[in-house]
């Protein structure tokens, strides 16, 4: 059991409001123990890899309708 943190860029989500959503969204995921988004669309997620891997997480995070930005 490896706790582990990953972290995306988001094209659109900037406010409390987009924060709250990807919580509630992410938290329903098993092992997932922490979400935060600063101000500029980064959110950092905190969790169990034995619950969840970085892929669901992403898979969810675009099923909640958030675009990943591409890094150069």
């Amino acid at each position: 059991m490896a706790h582990l943190s990953t972290y995306f860029s988001l094209e659109n989500a900037r406010d409390k409001h987009d924060e709250k959503l990807l919580k509630q969204g992410l938290d329903m995921l098993p092992g997932v123990t922490s979400v935060s988004l600063s101000g500029r669309g980064c959110v950092a997620v905190d969790y169990d890899s034995s619950g969840v891997c970085q892929e669901q997480i992403r898979q969810k995070v675009q099923e909640l309708g958030y675009q990943l930005r591409e890094e150069d």
